[in-house]
């Protein structure tokens, strides 16, 4: 069954590598060697080489350390205003994440790189809006895990069920959101705004957002867990480290803003 996750459907990802089933046209094993085999010890997930949540943790753990790591970077060495710098990075990082996205294979490598530029936009970011609202980085940073945590404890309650219907409906929701921000942006720079910035239509606008973050997160989750009972290899850990990287710098950016704007001018 694929997954319903945009990151994790990819063809090839999170699947059975081919040599795991059958014995690839091998002699069947004498009787010497199949009591062998019976007195062995069980042969566990890593043993065969296939993906644990142990994995995905671990993976996805490094790869946030990186992302904080670069952000340090990005705060102590660069002036507040470092914008032009913040949005080369966050260019790079969007080429390298669509290069991770769309192989085949994931590339533990390109998985990192991604984490530090994408750590050195939110750093160079964060440090220009904390010096505008003091004490907003804490509060975005406690503010996602806080998302986090509660989207994790709903999925694994049976409180949020990610199935076909809630997948196209929230997908189809998230690219209306994409498109809109898109139409503000374009209006912005011409001078002109649809006021998704400010205002009480801006709160709504954000609230949304942190939403949409949560229900990638839904399908980052269920995607971790199909590809565990498929039985995915241990390198598709990678892949879930990234998606569920994604996520959480998309819950990130969207309190950023929300905080900003509800916080005003004080």
């Amino acid at each position: 069954m694929r997954s319903s996750n945009p990151v994790f459907s990819r063809e090839g990802s999170f699947g059975r590598d081919p040599g795991y089933a059958g014995f690839g046209g091998a002699q069947p094993p004498t009787a010497e060697q199949l009591a062998e085999l019976y007195r062995a010890p069980a042969a566990g997930p890593r043993a065969t080489g296939r993906m644990t949540m142990d994995d995905v943790v671990a993976n996805t753990a490094l790869t946030l350390l990186t992302v904080v790591a670069a952000g340090a970077v990005a705060w102590f060495a660069l002036p507040a205003a470092s914008f032009a710098i913040a949005g080369l990075a966050a260019l790079a990082a969007l080429v390298v994440g669509l290069v991770v996205s769309f192989r085949r294979s994931v590339n533990p490598a390109l998985v990192l790189l991604y984490a530090g530029l994408e750590g050195f936009f939110l750093g160079a970011l964060t440090k220009a809006f904390n010096t505008i609202w003091p004490g907003i980085a804490i509060q975005a940073v406690l503010g996602t895990a806080a998302v986090f945590a509660g989207m994790l404890l709903a999925y694994r309650g049976g409180l949020v069920k990610v199935t076909a219907r809630y997948t196209r409906i929230g997908l189809a929701i998230a690219v209306g959101f994409v498109l809109l921000l898109a139409v503000n942006l374009v209006a912005a720079l011409f001078g002109a705004s649809l006021g998704l910035d400010s205002g009480p239509l801006g709160i709504v606008f954000g609230l949304a957002g942190v939403g949409l973050g949560a229900f990638f997160l839904s399908l980052d989750f269920a995607a971790v867990d199909q590809a565990i009972r498929a039985g995915a290899p241990r390198r598709e850990s990678w892949r879930a480290a990234f998606g569920l990287t994604l996520s959480l710098v998309w819950i990130y950016l969207e309190l950023l803003r929300l905080i900003a704007i509800l916080r005003g001018d004080d």
